[in-house]
């Protein structure tokens, strides 16, 4: 809530230092219901928000959201406050004071309440309640952590983590949250437990008891915990063992699989497990003997298959081959991790340190190409927001309130951090950096001064003249009047028929050639050329004068004409007083009038 235009949605009712805050409708309807509730009250950008204390007022829009505003100052100076929050929960402290006033007030208590600050938290983040039985923290986000053993019961907003061990030691925390009523913001409790889902309550359904804040949840928990829960499952059967035949039958699938994946411990195993089994018939044992025989066959030939293994391991770690290595090492650990000899476990720890050597580089070598990375799309990532930044600045601001040095500096700039951004930028903002720094090149250079074109019979339309200052000593064109033309400080375009301001640039605007304005300026002349003779005073000022419209082109160009044009300034160029030029003048019109066979009517003192 820095200005006026940063919308503010929560305010305070009667005063600056108040505390009952109030929340504003975001629609017009309710803002007209709203405003006939609280007729006759007064709203302040409270200090307990953050706020600047200042009266506010409330603004009404049907296309946008209503808000609370400050009234304008007096010089017209735009107004500094200090508050950010703008939301309807910037005020929750205070609606959190206000319902716990009500429900301790229902209960006869008195209670004292503190905004406190342990640490320099921000305003509002935690809220002390105390009365004659109890006291309560409450924290509204996370900026305080709780504190469990200080005599202060906490109540944790939702956003405040809490750990197992605390809910499993605690047996339960409370809660708080606040719901947006129309305009105000409703408390309510809730009750969090280990693998419960939190309970929310209303205030009205929570009572102060010897352990503190109680709600209906936290009976519920207590009796659970102190009742010893009734047995599950009745007494069973002892389960009856399958016979030996159906052991003998899995201990061969066992010993078959065992063998497709070459665990030799577990083959090892199942047979020991075959010649303890007995009871079986006489078909399944022979079954049972062949498995066996097999089986101790294929043990044999996996000493052999083992030692070449460890051989082709340690070649692999002399050769350091960290691939291949890591590829043995798996199949030796996943197959014969058992019972090694001391010459293997010297093999297998080699292979070990030279892949934890190989990972830990090549960790390295990632995370140093990671920072780099980072450190780039860091900086293109800051370029890049630096141009949107100054653009959405020059759009506002506008090119008319800007010197050709301030849009030099601008342009550079954005020139210099778009080529940063890289992929970052948009291409829209691309295309908008590349119009800002032509028109910063044309403001700084200016065009290639034109030769100013002769009106002809079959050129009437006046022509657009370039915006050089060197255009001053160029040689005017005939039939043409020099016109100097110029902003002023606020960005509005000036006109003068004398070079009054050093900074004017010269336009030789050419005379009209249509019957009636060239019948209009004869007359115009001929009446100064008499006043001039008889007078030795001034002439008017009302008294003949020329139309001169001035516009700016895009590339910010200054341009003046005598014809029609949507959009430009219009300047009534008062003709000179002096006579010389006022006769060259006549000349000229008087030429361009017999050219176009217009006659010249003598000028008369029109009697009104």
């Amino acid at each position: 809530m820095a200005t006026d235009r940063r919308r503010i949605q929560t305010a305070v009712l009667g005063g600056a230092d108040s505390d009952e805050p109030l929340m504003l409708p975001m629609e017009a309807i309710e803002l007209d219901a709203f405003r006939r509730h609280y007729e006759g009250h007064t709203f302040w950008c409270g200090t307990l928000l953050g706020g600047c204390g200042g009266q506010l007022t409330t603004k009404l829009y049907t296309d946008k959201v209503c808000h609370f505003a400050h009234y304008a100052d007096p010089d017209g100076l735009p107004h500094a406050c200090g508050r950010h929050a703008r939301g309807v929960n910037s005020a929750d402290h205070l609606y959190v004071k206000s319902a716990a006033a009500a429900w301790l007030d229902a209960s006869g208590e008195d209670a004292h309440f503190d905004y406190a600050r342990p640490n320099g938290a921000p305003l509002g983040s935690v809220v002390d309640v105390r009365w004659s039985r109890g006291a309560l923290r409450v924290h509204l986000d996370h900026a305080v952590p709780p504190e469990w053993d200080t005599g202060l019961e906490p109540v944790l907003a939702q956003t405040v983590p809490v750990d197992r061990d605390t809910l499993i030691r605690r047996w339960y925390v409370h809660r708080i949250r606040l719901d947006s009523d129309g305009t105000v913001r409703r408390v309510r409790i809730g009750t969090e437990a280990f693998a419960r889902d939190t309970e929310w309550f209303s205030l009205d359904d929570c009572q102060m008891t010897e352990r503190g804040l109680s709600t209906p949840a936290v009976e519920r928990i207590i009796r659970s915990r102190t009742t010893a829960p009734p047995s599950r499952w009745p007494a069973t059967k002892p389960r009856k063992q399958p016979d030996a035949d159906t052991r003998a039958q899995v201990l061969l699938r066992q010993l078959a699989d065992a063998r497709n994946v070459g665990a030799v411990v577990v083959v090892a195993r199942v047979c020991n497990d075959i010649d303890d089994l007995s009871g079986v018939s006489a078909a399944t044992q022979a079954e049972l003997d062949d498995a066996v025989s097999y089986a101790r066959l294929w043990l044999l030939r996996q000493v052999g298959v083992r030692r070449q293994m460890f051989e082709r391991l340690d070649r692999a770690v002399a050769e350091a081959h960290v691939k291949k290595a890591r590829a043995l090492l798996t199949r030796v650990n996943a197959t014969w991790a058992h019972e090694r000899t001391d010459d293997e476990n010297r093999i297998a720890g080699e292979a070990a340190s030279l892949i934890a050597a190989h990972t830990q580089a090549a960790q390295e070598a990632a995370e140093a190409r990671g920072d780099t990375q980072r450190t780039t799309d860091w900086a293109a990532r800051v370029a890049a927001d630096t141009v949107r930044r100054v653009l959405y600045d020059l759009r506002y601001r506008g090119r008319r309130h800007m010197s050709k040095a301030t849009l030099h500096s601008h342009a550079q700039n954005l020139a210099e951090n778009a080529a940063k951004a890289g992929k970052h930028l948009a291409a829209s903002h691309r295309r908008e950096v590349e119009g800002w720094v032509r028109r910063s090149d044309n403001a700084r250079k200016g065009a290639v001064p034109a030769v100013p074109v002769q009106p002809t019979a079959q050129n009437t339309a006046p022509s657009k003249l370039d915006t050089d200052p060197s255009a001053a000593a160029t040689k005017p064109a005939a039939n043409t009047v020099p016109v100097w033309v110029w902003k002023d400080h606020y960005g509005v375009l000036r006109a003068a028929d004398h070079q009054t301001r050093p900074e004017a640039t010269v336009r030789h605007v050419p005379l009209p050639r249509d019957a009636g304005p060239l019948r209009r300026l004869y007359g115009s002349l001929t009446r100064m050329i008499a006043e001039r003779q008889n007078a030795s005073g001034p002439v008017r000022s009302n008294r003949g004068t020329l139309t001169v419209r001035l516009w700016e082109t895009p590339e910010g160009h200054l341009t003046a004409s005598l014809t029609r044009r949507k959009g430009a300034t219009i300047a009534p160029l008062t003709l000179p007083a002096e006579l010389a030029p006022l006769r060259e003048l006549h000349a000229k019109v008087v030429a361009q009038m017999e050219a176009r066979g217009i006659p010249c009517q003598p000028w008369t003192n029109n009697k009104r």
